[in-house]
């Protein structure tokens, strides 16, 4: 288990949002905004030899911020948020270790198989991941799209996880309906994601204290990877400690 650090971009602004409220009609609830620029956060993370983290643009407006935080660490970071098989390879280029996708695969709910094979041919299974982040419905969870607001036909489950797997080299698995209220983590989406994930799964959502991370640990029997937004000192939390978690 290790810890993955982020940069969330939001109108060229690093930001942490609470997940299910980002739509285009009303922006987004902010927790918190930096005075600090994405190259900054991306040179503090390249210090202390953290890798797999991500870059994620919320929107557009973040291509600029995104590209200076690549050029601070190549190689060293994620990037997603509007990727698609066009400009995969332009971020890789300008220093995304990987690309991270999800509405691209996906139309009106349903999987473009089509776009998955091309950015799969393009990029290769190395060097995709694949976002897979998912929201609760009828007691199931199922994969959103378009800034986490649309519902897809897929539910996140053991045949779900083996097909994409198929495709990629991880999954990025945001639970949307817990991110950015620091309110607990999900365990049942963590035990799915660890007994059914054939490939390395990173977990983000609702991290708040140490007491959640070592219950991802238990939860996910060491497997599962996590990513800390709101609660983390360094993106104006009082709950948890950057430092703390380095190394952890």
């Amino acid at each position: 288990m290790n810890f993955r650090p982020c940069i969330d971009l939001h109108d060229g602004k690093v930001k942490q949002i609470v997940g299910s409220t980002l739509s285009d009609s009303h922006g987004a609830n902010e927790n918190f905004v930096s005075d600090k620029t994405a190259d900054y956060y991306a040179e503090l993370y390249k210090g202390d030899g953290l890798t797999g983290g991500h870059v994620i643009m919320l929107g557009k407006g973040n291509t600029e911020a995104a590209k200076s935080a690549l050029r601070a660490y190549p190689g060293g970071l994620q990037v997603g948020g509007g990727i698609n098989a066009d400009n995969a390879e332009q971020w890789l280029n300008c220093g995304a270790s990987h690309v991270i996708v999800t509405s691209y695969i996906f139309k009106d709910g349903k999987l473009d198989q089509e776009n998955l094979d091309t950015i799969y041919k393009v990029v290769g299974k190395d060097k995709l991941v694949l976002d897979l982040s998912c929201r609760s419905k009828d007691g199931k969870y199922y994969i959103v799209t378009d800034r986490w607001q649309k519902f897809t036909e897929w539910e996140v489950n053991k045949e779900t996880l083996e097909y994409f797997a198929k495709y990629c080299c991880e999954f990025l698995i945001h639970a949307v309906d817990v991110e950015g209220m620091q309110a607990g983590i999900d365990l049942e989406l963590i035990r799915l994601m660890a007994v059914n994930s054939p490939i390395t799964c990173v977990y983000a959502g609702g991290i708040s204290s140490m007491e959640d991370i070592d219950a991802i640990g238990k939860a996910g029997g060491g497997k599962i990877d996590y990513t800390v937004g709101s609660a983390l000192d360094i993106f104006g939390g009082t709950r948890l400690a950057y430092r703390d978690l380095i190394g952890k």
